[in-house]
């Protein structure tokens, strides 16, 4: 052999040495890449898994991470062994075919998929999964094999679906319910309230309430914040209460030296309500300036206290309040559209008490039987003569709930009602007491007014409850509801 042939072909044998030697050397690599990747797929939670796709999208699983014992009760070896998808043969029934579906659609849109499902162990235990993962493709853009893992859920969903039963009895029991949270009243109105309440404690919206001044407006926000999931502080603030030049210190916080009598750094009415919800009553009397901050706080979940100029973090909820109409105050300029749609996404309104007096005897029994219980020596429930329970039913209260509490706290506390200020049906109310006198034995003058027919009741009450305690003033009291104050004046009033 020529020299030259000779070194020609020692040259390439050289060249095909250090080829194989590079050869080897990315195959060691490339399996010692596969080995990390399998390692970290094994110590994952749950399971991940590769399935093969094949051209009818039918899929056979390949590769399970050792977490399938702990998750599905069968080794990574048995999910593969029989060359089909087990993950698919453990699926509930009424499960699979929604889920087929769900993941082929987002392969065929080249998308990431997620589903939650059911799953059938090998002890019969049943399972809630969450499977998530996407397709990979070839160079011609078909799907050729399924990337996921799945993870156990099953105490999530356990808690999800007592929440929902939860959730569905109130509903159920909202129907004819006299009492929801602090909320009194069946009236068909407040019946509505309670369902919007229920709507609004499971969404994380914002939401206004609507009313008149009394009808409880703070109370409908404390219960929706209440049923909510949110773990935070219910933190309320009355916005016609805070003096215009200090609105942006109170809602942001600020920092030491600020301003003039910033003597210390001061959190705000948001960092308050972090995780919780800020309830704004009387939304109308906040300034467009602040308006303006507010949106884009809640836009961006971010506020800057004033003095600093690092942005803070706040997830709050709004609830705001106010008997005013603000879609009249856009248009005419007091309030900003954009921050009046921001706030008005979900609208509660809370009736007055004129339009639903069905609810009044209700309110009544609630605040005397609270009156009992705070005044325990007070003897049995705080007794109103029929006559004024009528009275009270028939006025139209504009103050409210407000006003009713009011009255009946005077009431409770000088036995007496102001009947000037309670305009009311005298007719029908002079009527009631003119029956229960004359089951009494007193004659009713054609002629008389309400007060006095009131009068007459009353002390013939007092006068039988004396009686049947042999005139012991303290006991009779007690039966009456009266402290003794009250009940020595009344005496004295009535010359008994």
């Amino acid at each position: 052999m020529p020299n030259e042939d000779y070194e020609a072909l020692r040259k390439e044998c050289e060249i095909l040495r250090i080829k194989a030697k590079d050869s080897e050397k990315l195959r060691n690599q490339l399996q010692e890449s596969e080995e990390r990747h399998t390692r970290m797929l094994h110590n994952l939670p749950g399971m991940a898994y590769r399935c093969r796709i094949d051209s009818d999208l039918n899929y056979t699983l390949e590769f399970a991470s050792r977490g399938s014992l702990e998750l599905l009760g069968f080794t990574s070896h048995e999910m593969i062994r029989d060359n089909w998808n087990t993950i698919e043969r453990m699926t509930d029934p009424s499960d699979l075919m929604r889920i087929r579906k769900h993941v082929k659609d987002h392969v065929m849109k080249h998308e990431p998929y997620g589903a939650m499902y059911r799953v059938t162990m090998s002890t019969g235990e049943k399972k809630w999964i969450w499977d998530q993962g996407e397709a990979v493709y070839n160079q011609k853009g078909v799907a050729t094999h399924l990337d996921g893992i799945v993870m156990d859920v099953s105490a999530q969903k356990l808690k999800e679906m007592d929440l929902k039963e939860e959730n569905d009895r109130l509903r159920a029991s909202l129907n004819g319910q006299y009492r929801f949270g602090e909320m009194i009243g069946r009236s068909p109105a407040m019946q509505q309230v309670y369902k919007l309440v229920m709507k609004a404690a499971e969404s994380d919206t914002n939401i206004i309430v609507y009313g008149e001044t009394g009808t409880g407006k703070d109370l409908v926000a404390r219960t929706v914040h209440e049923l909510s999931s949110r773990k935070g502080q219910y933190v309320p603030v009355n916005c016609g209460a805070i003096p215009e030049q200090l609105l942006e210190s109170e809602f942001f916080g600020h920092k030491r030296g600020a301003f003039s009598g910033a003597n210390t750094d001061k959190q705000g009415l948001l960092a308050a309500a972090d995780g919780g919800t800020l309830f704004l009553d009387e939304l109308g009397e906040l300034n467009l300036n602040l308006q303006v901050k507010l949106l884009r706080a809640l836009e961006s979940k971010q506020y800057t206290p004033v003095g600093e100029t690092r942005p803070r973090h706040s997830d709050f909820r709004i609830i705001a309040a106010t008997n005013r109409n603000l879609k009249e105050m856009v248009r005419k300029g007091e309030m900003r559209a954009d921050f009046f749609y921001r706030i008005h996404v979900l609208p509660v309104t809370v009736p007055p008490l004129r339009e639903r007096k069905e609810d009044i005897p209700l309110l009544m029994d609630h605040f005397l039987e609270r009156f009992k219980k705070n005044n325990p020596k007070s003897g049995g429930r705080f007794a109103i003569p029929a006559a004024i329970r009528v009275a009270l039913e028939e006025y139209d209260w504009p103050g409210n709930v407000r006003e009713l509490q009011n009255v009946l706290d005077r009431y409770v506390a000088f036995g007496d009602i102001n009947f000037t200020d309670i305009r009311v049906n005298e007719e029908k109310a002079i009527a009631q007491a003119a029956g229960e006198l004359g089951e009494m034995g007193i004659v009713f003058q054609s002629g008389q007014t309400l007060k006095t027919a009131v009068e007459q009741l009353e002390r013939r009450l007092i006068v039988k409850t004396l009686e049947c305690c042999r005139w012991h003033k303290g006991e009779a009291a007690d039966k009456l509801g009266l402290n003794i104050r009250t009940m020595q004046r009344k005496i004295r009033r009535y010359s008994i």
